[in-house]
């Protein structure tokens, strides 16, 4: 599995559509150095600030989601 060094440099839309939500964004991709005590897996850098734009336009998404199902699904019980 390749790993990556992902920063988020600037956040640019957010869109759902079918049950999956988009998002749209400019980042700095390198590869990540392979390290015997690391997990093999990718990081993803952002800023407090861009953390809570995110965390705001990903609870406005899912809010449009859940107005789009019906009352009954609504409660969380299914």
């Amino acid at each position: 599995m390749k790993t990556y060094d992902i920063e988020l440099q600037k956040l640019k839309s957010l869109k759902h559509d079918k049950g999956l939500i988009e998002i749209g964004l400019d980042a700095l991709v390198l590869p990540r150095p392979a390290k015997d005590d690391y997990n093999a897996s990718s990081c993803l850098s952002l800023s407090v600030g861009d953390a809570r734009t995110l965390l705001l336009l990903l609870k406005q998404q899912l809010t449009e989601l859940d107005k789009l199902q019906p009352r009954s699904r609504r409660s969380g019980r299914c």
